[in-house]
């Protein structure tokens, strides 16, 4: 019997258990992207609080554009021994750190985004933003995939134990999955494996820059539930969750929904009562069905609020790990508390109103800062 407080091994990567921190937007970070001690004690917090591998917030990876106020960045080299501290802090607790990169495209929420430069699979506007970007041409697509492999490699010289591609939740790699967004006629548009393209290219680039023992991982979205709109669907998602394995992707944390989804938008609006277990762990179904189809470990992200399910989810499909971030915005401590009483039932009652304030946290620890 496989159980949830047990080491496991990713890549030539030891865990000291099957829970990991999902990555979240904190909102705490410098303009530019810098480091502060906000930003040291909320990572030092939660490895102290038990969860055996974090992945770190967004990080954005162009000088030329930034989604949004407060994010992470890996842009440039001067960030890479302000990393290697928290990098340090996070070890200190037997915790492991990935760090996520992305580039926004035309989701875009920054007060200063009239002066950068943004692209898009095609000239769409963004249908919550209300940003058109500039159609990507292939030289462009040339340097985001570099952009990317740039990052990836300065995670790694910062001593982060692994990297998070984000092509989910309608950041820039998910528009060009989505084809409401990407309407282009040649090698980059159309069929699936042609709108992923630059998806497999960024992979093969960070394999290139950090080697193939460096552990790659993806947040990819399974369906971006778009009925008003096209959006990317389960059937040709599949396809995409193969390939990426086939690439040698470690870990693949199975998501849904982006922000142009509407009422859809499952991860972000929790329209279902996920405080009870029958609306717990939303994305198992097809996150089991991804996890039978590829080689790589598969993580269910989404609703993880009862240890029993997921005990019982462990034990009966090939799902390996399970992410958080929400319960442990509200308790860092959570795992830790877990190991001791499995019957333990989290404090956070998916309200989700961790965004009403800047930075972002939950709303019953607001006293305490």
């Amino acid at each position: 019997m496989k159980k949830l407080f047990e080491k496991t091994q990713l890549k030539n990567l030891e865990l000291k258990n099957r829970f990991i921190r999902s990555a979240t937007w904190e909102a705490m970070a410098e303009k530019d992207g810098h480091l502060n001690k906000s930003i040291y004690d909320f990572y030092e917090e939660l490895a102290q609080g038990g969860v055996g591998l974090i992945i770190s917030s967004y990080a954005f990876i162009s000088k030329n554009e930034q989604p949004n106020l407060g994010m992470l960045g890996i842009q440039d080299d001067s960030l890479i021994e302000e990393y290697k501290e928290l990098v340090e802090r996070v070890h200190k607790y037997d915790s492991k750190i990935a760090l996520q990169i992305v580039y926004g495209g035309s989701q875009n929420d920054h007060p200063d985004k009239e002066k950068m430069e943004i692209l898009g699979p095609s000239a769409v506007e963004n249908i919550v933003f209300g940003v058109t970007p500039k159609e990507a041409t292939k030289e462009d697509i040339r340097k985001i995939v570099k952009l990317f492999g740039d990052a990836a490699l300065r995670a790694k010289k910062a001593g982060f134990d692994a990297i998070q591609i984000h092509a989910a939740h309608g950041y820039l790699l998910n528009q060009f999955l989505t084809p409401y967004y990407n309407r282009r006629k040649d090698e980059y548009g159309g069929s699936i494996h042609n709108r992923a393209r630059i998806i497999y290219e960024v992979i093969e680039e960070i394999k290139k820059r950090v080697g193939n023992d460096y552990p790659i991982m993806i947040k990819l979205n399974y369906n971006d539930f778009m009925t008003k709109n096209k959006g990317l669907e389960e059937v040709e998602s599949l396809e995409i969750f193969k390939k990426i394995s086939d690439l040698g992707v470690h870990l693949i944390e199975v998501s849904g929904g982006n922000i142009s989804s509407g009422e859809n938008m499952a991860t972000f609006n929790m329209e279902n009562n996920v405080n009870s277990i029958e609306n717990q762990s939303y994305f198992k179904k097809a996150a089991e069905n991804i996890a039978k189809n590829v080689s790589s470990k598969v993580s269910l992200v989404g609703g993880n609020k009862n240890f029993e399910l997921m005990q019982d989810i462990l034990n009966t499909t090939e799902i390996e790990y399970f992410s958080l971030s929400r319960t442990l915005f509200s308790e860092p401590d959570l795992i830790n508390k877990w190991m001791t009483n499995e019957k333990q039932r989290p404090k956070c009652v998916s309200c989700n109103h961790c965004w009403d304030t800047l930075p972002n946290s939950c709303i019953l620890r607001r006293d305490k800062k």
